[in-house]
Parts: C-alpha cells; structure tokens; sequence
C-alpha cells in the first residue's frame, strides 16, 4: 500500500513512520511519499526517518517530493497534515487575538477561526486534487481546526475523508488506567466537536465505571484533567470534558496567563522548530536524537498556561503519553484496508447522532469502523449546557466555511462576533481587521 503525507516535512511525521515501521501485518503500508512545499523540510525529515528504519527489515520505502501530483498518484490512502502560513501565521494568530483582549489559541475562539478561514481554502483545493487523482484513496485528515477541516474537505469527498485527534483518545485511556483498567478493554462513551467533547461514561466489562471517579477526589486528582479542572466542577458536570474545555470554563483566567506569557505558544513552537530543522542542515548532526530530544520538550511544556491557572505545576510523566494519533491512524487504516473491524473516536459525518445537529455537520465520537469507513455510534443526547457549546461553535464553523467560500468579509466578521469566546461585534471587526493585515492570504475576504 502506499500511504501519502501532505505536510510531510511536518515536525511529527516520524510518529507516524515509526507506527508504521512496528506495523509486521499482512498487507502493511509498502511506500510513504513525503509531500511539502518546503524542501529543506523534507529533507530533515527524511534524514530522521532514515535512523528509524535502520535495522528494521523490510521498512517502507521513503520518497520526497514537492510535486503534488506525484504524490498523490496511486496513493491508497492520504494523511493531510498541513499548516498554511506556518508556525509563524499560528504565533500571528495568537498575538492579534490577545492584543484584543481575547483567547489567542491556536483551534480554540479567535486564533482558530484565523486557521480555519487561512486553511479551508487550501483544504478544499487538496480534496478536489485527490478526487481527481486519486479516487480510491482515503484520506485521513490531522489538519487542524480538525472537525473544521475534515467539514470542508466531506463536500467533496463525502465519507472518504475521516478527521482524527489524540486528545479523546489520551483522555479515555488516561481514565481507564486511573481506575486500573486496560484502556484496550474499555468502552469510552465520549460525543461532541473537535476540541469541544465530554466523556461521560466509561465501560469495563459493561459496568460504568466513570461514578467511581467522580466520587473519588483522591483518584481525580491523579490524572490532568482532572487537576486542571478540578474535583468539584467534574462532579458538577458529572463528565470530564476535553482539556481544550480549560479555554471555556476558566477563559478569563486563561485569557491572562496567556497575555503574561513570555511567548505564546506557537512563538515557542516557531522557535523550537526552527533550531531543530537549522541543526538538520549539518550532516554530521544525529537526526533522530535530535529530534527525539526535541519533541520531549514540546510535550513537556504542552498547555503549560492552563496548569499554570490550575496551580498544578509540571506535567507528570503518566500524562506524557499522547493518545497516539499516529496509533490511531494505524488502526483507522488496517480497519479499512483489511476489513479490521475495531471502535475508535474520529471526526465524521454526524449523521443522526446528534439530534441537534444536520447529518452533514462534522463531530467527534466513537464510530464503528470497517472496509466501508467510519459510522457514528448511536449516543445519548446532550445536556443543556453542552447543546450551548456545541451548536454555537458548529454555526460559527459553519460561518468560517461560507465566508471561505464566498469571500464575505460580512461573514467573516458573524464567525468572530458567534463564538462564545469573542462575544462582541465590535471586537470581531477588528479582529478581522487584524488578520486580514498580517496574513496576506486572508485578504480574500474583501467582499461585502
């Protein structure tokens, strides 16, 4: 098989690769085509996948290339892991957002409708390549605002494009392990958007077992969700959200570590990478060490401000973990390739499962998966206060698609003045005022 990253001198294509090199099925990925418009990207990566495949018989094959038709061509499946403008347009997100008073976040409020409007346009322009090119292929979007992207992307490719994030799976296994479970074992019941999502039960042996964590103030505070939100609001809300909730639930708090921040994040992020991918200009430097070193701090440091508002210091090493998006990926392909039939948390079509929302709408939740793709679990309805959330950020999406579209600066500015985390009109003008001046590919938005 031949599998294609978009993006592939992204910072975290050697997780993938290294998915792929422990991967000894039948039928495994044979050739991964690394695809970016930045050749010294590629190449740095290259050279890290290279120390990875070492001593590993039989490792996929490695092309580079900057030709996206190349690529694309005979792909039978596509990871899309782009950024448009870079960590340098994500630090720009960040810094006009708190310079008006509001979350500068690279998914989350102000800085993730400046991605979205940036990305869904080149987005739409990859899924139109890949149907063109390759019709058969599925593509596995990581691009983020996930649920956002994958959204654009489904109009052109329906239920061929399948959107994935490691967050609700870290969570569910970090409560499982927390209530001595086997986090294979366990049956998470989590539902909302991209970033926007609650566990709300999780089954072992068919007995739910998330009352005995709320109960447990000791257990709670064992694991970081439960630090940075704390005892008595997860059992106020009877669920344990997604840590991107921090941004909503303690926003002004946030709102000021952020603004107190030597850097934000993306500047941190822009900084780090731009040393890793210097020092990978010398031959003699160890690439794979290098890198390795490198993403411990990024992981490290991961959502530093919101443990900095919890009062919870440092990471501990059982939160290090991701969720593995690259192991979900493995999965999400073997299931589809070889008719593995497994349950996993992913960014589809909602069809009927939310009644609050149109079939077409984009969520986040356990989906049956198989040779014919990702179908959403059945789920219990929403509370009130999560209904709120998820159909006032799904309208602002869904606003960020039409002024995407359209080029609507009117529309534009409906995106920013909806989301609960903008709340002002006012702001929302000058908000698009601000990214419409640092980012030259924004300037579509011009019309009336």
């Amino acid at each position: 098989m031949k599998l294609t990253i978009l993006g592939g001198g992204g910072f975290r294509v050697p997780l993938v690769y290294g998915a792929l090199l422990a991967d000894h099925a039948e039928g495994r990925v044979s050739t991964v085509a690394l695809h970016d418009t930045d050749a010294d990207r590629l190449t740095a990566v290259a050279r890290v996948l290279a120390e990875q495949a070492e001593g590993v018989r039989d490792a996929p094959a490695v092309v580079a290339t900057t030709d996206l038709d190349t690529a694309l061509r005979g792909a039978d499946f596509v990871f899309s892991a782009i950024r448009v403008g870079g960590l340098e347009g994500r630090a720009a997100d960040e810094r006009v957002a708190l310079d008006e008073g509001v979350l500068g976040q690279e998914t989350v409020g102000a800085g993730g409708i400046a991605y979205g409007l940036r990305t869904v346009p080149v987005a739409v322009d990859l899924a139109r390549r890949v149907a063109r090119l390759a019709p058969d292929a599925w593509v596995i979007n990581f691009t983020n605002p996930a649920g956002l992207v994958t959204e654009a992307m489904s109009r052109h490719l329906g239920d061929r494009v399948i959107g994935i994030c490691d967050s609700p799976v870290g969570l569910g296994r970090r409560i499982a392990r927390v209530l001595g479970a086997d986090p294979d074992r366990a049956s998470i019941d989590y539902i909302g958007l991209n970033h926007l999502g609650w566990v709300r039960g999780l089954r072992v042996d068919g007995r739910d077992e998330l009352p005995r964590l709320l109960a447990d103030p000791g257990l709670l505070s064992s694991f970081e969700e439960g630090r940075i939100f704390g005892a008595d609001w997860l059992r106020s809300l009877g669920a344990i959200p997604n840590e991107y909730l921090h941004y909503y639930y303690f926003n002004r708090e946030a709102v000021r570590a952020y603004q107190d921040a030597e850097r934000t994040r993306g500047a941190f992020l822009r900084d780090q990478q731009e040393g890793f991918y210097a020092r990978m200009k010398d031959p003699a430097a160890p690439a794979l060490k290098t890198w390795d070193q490198v993403r411990a701090e990024r992981e490290a440091t991961y959502m530093s401000e919101n443990r900095q508002v919890a009062g919870v210091g440092e990471r501990d090493a059982s939160d290090l973990e991701s969720g593995g998006y690259e192991q979900v990926a493995l999965a999400l392909m073997r299931a589809v390739a070889h008719d593995e039939r497994t349950t996993l948390i992913l960014n589809v079509r909602n069809r009927t499962t939310l009644s609050v929302l149109d079939a077409d709408a984009v969520i986040e939740a356990p989906c049956l998966v198989d040779a014919n793709g990702a179908h959403p679990l059945a789920a219990d309805p929403l509370p009130y206060h999560a209904v709120g959330l998820v159909t006032s950020v799904k309208a602002v999406e869904r606003a960020v698609l039409e002024a995407a579209e359209t080029g609507s600066r009117a529309t534009a500015v409906r995106a920013f003045a909806l989301h609960p985390l903008v709340d002002s009109v006012t702001v929302a003008r000058r908000l698009v005022d601000g990214y419409t001046a640092v980012h030259p590919g924004l300037r579509y938005l011009g019309g009336p």
